[in-house]
C-alpha cells in the first residue's frame, strides 16, 4: 500500500527535476550588446523621417491658425512620439520621432542669413518648441506601455 503512492511520487518528482548533465547556457545579449534587427533599425529611421516631416507640418499649422494651429501641431507631434513608443515597445521608440522633429524645429529656427524665420510669431515658436520637446520628454520616459486584458484573458493581470 506504501508502495504505490511512493512510485506515482518518483515519477511525477523525476519529470519536474532538472537535468544535472546539460551544460550551462550563457543568457542572450540584450540592450545595445545584442544583435542589431534590420527591421527595427528600419522602423527607427523611418519614425525619424516622420518626426521631421511633423514637425515641418507643424511649423506651417502654428504659424497659420496660431492658438488652433498650435495645439494641432503639439497633438500631432505627441500622437507621433506615442505611437512611436506603442509600435516599438521601447523607450528609443518615441525618441527616434522626437529626434527626428526636434532636428527639424531647431534647423528651421536658426533662421537665414538674412535674419528671417520660418516662423510667424515669437510666442508661437517658443511654446511649440518647449511644448513639443516636453511631450516627447512624456513619451520617452513613460514606464510602461498599457498592456490590454484581452491578451492574457483575465482580468486585472
Amino acid at each position: 500500500m506504501s508502495d504505490a503512492p511512493k512510485k506515482a511520487r518518483g515519477r511525477a518528482d523525476s519529470s519536474h527535476a532538472p537535468r544535472r548533465n546539460a551544460p550551462p547556457r550563457e543568457p542572450a545579449p540584450i540592450g545595445f550588446a545584442a544583435r542589431p534587427n534590420p527591421a527595427r533599425i528600419a522602423a527607427h529611421l523611418g519614425l525619424a523621417v516622420l518626426g521631421a516631416l511633423v514637425a515641418l507640418a507643424g511649423t506651417l499649422v502654428q504659424a497659420a491658425w496660431f492658438p488652433g494651429g498650435l495645439i494641432i501641431a503639439l497633438l500631432g507631434s505627441a500622437g507621433l512620439f506615442y505611437g512611436g513608443r506603442i509600435l516599438t515597445r521601447t523607450q528609443i521608440g518615441a525618441l527616434a520621432p522626437a529626434g527626428g522633429w526636434f532636428i527639424t524645429v531647431f534647423l528651421l529656427l536658426s533662421g537665414r542669413p538674412e535674419g528671417d524665420y520660418v516662423f510667424g510669431d515669437e510666442l508661437g515658436l517658443v511654446l511649440f518648441m518647449l511644448g513639443g520637446t516636453a511631450v516627447a520628454v512624456i513619451c520617452a520616459t513613460t514606464s510602461k506601455v498599457p498592456q490590454s486584458a484581452i491578451h492574457s484573458g483575465r482580468s486585472g493581470t
